[in-house]
């Protein structure tokens, strides 16, 4: 029975660039994932590593080592024989563009870690506030490697809700018989090496293997308008023998006729804006409808615990706001703006008179 992995020959028909035809060869083990689309999924998981390596550890605040990952196929059932100890598993399932289930698996100890370092404290108990930030580094991760299929396969590929929990091995379950393990070694300073797997059901594996590499290359020649090869003095013509003049400056024929003239042109230099790509603008507009909770805070104070308890009706609380001076005004604890206090009939308001650059929102949420 194959477990999924090369063989032999297979391995040397690759190094030797044979035509072996995989589908055909006894290459596909019992899941039905041919040895050549194993091949092309393990090579698309290797294209993410640098990018879960940046987002991780931009999320902790610290530089984070993540390696290329070991690929095996398991069997759902046999899936938890695979773990020790306690584990935190984080589902986010693809439920757009591609569908079916899919999970980030970290060991108990690791996770403390990172929950740790995100909340800006060592270890941490894995209590909800703990999880909740395990999620949100996944959902992060996930996120990217979302937008990475969606532009593969072409179609909107998404996320559903993350659900974290704590648990042992056997406890582990997926919906798919068959299951793609991807383990990456993870190492980060002061803390034990460890590993993130990432788990897969394995018909996502063959579809999105499916589509790695059914794209051709581009004509380098055609992106300049220039099919039809070169004539006698290596110059590039038109498929229709003309050599098409519009294409060249001056310049490049100064090099054998004796012309001098270049072809100036002004610098154009790149907007340095960031842009979202228009796969990020689709995402994006699937969530103008959603609801995010924004607050206006007047101040805020420190007090010892004994003047906390101490406190009664008619105590002042002085914060440390200037009268007169703008208020806060956050999303999801988030500041984005400052403002001015009005009141409007009955009801207080707020008038903005700042929005916060996105360089300082950024330094806000890092």
């Amino acid at each position: 029975m194959s477990d999924g992995s090369l063989s032999q020959d297979e391995i040397d028909a690759l190094l030797q660039g044979s035509s072996m035809d995989f589908d055909e060869a006894p290459a596909a083990d019992e899941s039905g994932l041919s040895a050549k689309a194993k091949m092309d999924f393990t090579s698309f998981l290797n294209d993410t590593v640098s990018s879960k390596e940046a987002n991780l550890g931009g999320m902790i605040g610290e530089s984070l080592s993540l390696k290329a990952p070991g690929i095996e196929i398991v069997k759902s059932s046999d899936l938890g024989a695979g773990f020790e100890g306690s584990l935190v598993e984080i589902k986010m399932d693809y439920s757009e563009g591609v569908q079916g289930a899919h999970s980030y698996i970290f060991n108990e100890a690791f996770a403390s870690v990172m929950a740790g370092k995100m909340m800006g404290q060592s270890e941490v108990e894995l209590n909800e506030a703990a999880l909740s930030a395990l999620e949100e580094a996944a959902n992060t991760i996930a996120g990217a490697a979302a937008t990475s299929i969606g532009e593969l396969v072409g179609v909107t590929v998404m996320n559903a809700p993350g659900k974290t929990g704590v648990m042992s091995g056997s406890e582990l379950t997926f919906a798919s018989d068959y299951v793609l393990k991807a383990t990456f070694p993870v190492e980060l300073e002061g803390s034990e090496p460890s590993t993130l797997v990432e788990l897969f059901d394995i018909n996502i594996v063959k579809e999105i293997a499916s589509h790695i590499g059914s794209s051709s290359e581009p004509d380098p020649m055609a992106a300049l308008g220039m099919n039809g090869g070169t004539d006698m003095m290596g110059m590039p013509v038109q498929s229709g023998g003309q050599m098409d003049m519009g294409q060249m400056g001056m310049g490049q024929m100064g090099g054998g006729m004796g012309f001098n003239q270049a072809n100036v042109q002004s610098v154009q230099f790149p907007n340095l804006t960031p842009q979202l790509s228009a796969g990020e603008q689709g995402n994006i507009g699937l969530l103008m409808d959603v609801y995010m909770e924004m607050t206006v805070e007047l101040g805020r104070t420190k007090r010892l615990i004994k003047d906390i308890l101490g406190m009664g009706e008619g105590t002042i609380i002085e914060l440390d706001k200037l009268a007169g001076e703008p208020v806060d005004i956050l999303v999801n604890h988030k500041l984005i703006a400052k403002g001015e206090v009005v009141v409007i009939d009955e009801n207080f308001g707020v008038r903005v008179t700042e929005i916060i650059s996105p360089m300082d929102r950024v330094s806000e949420i890092t």
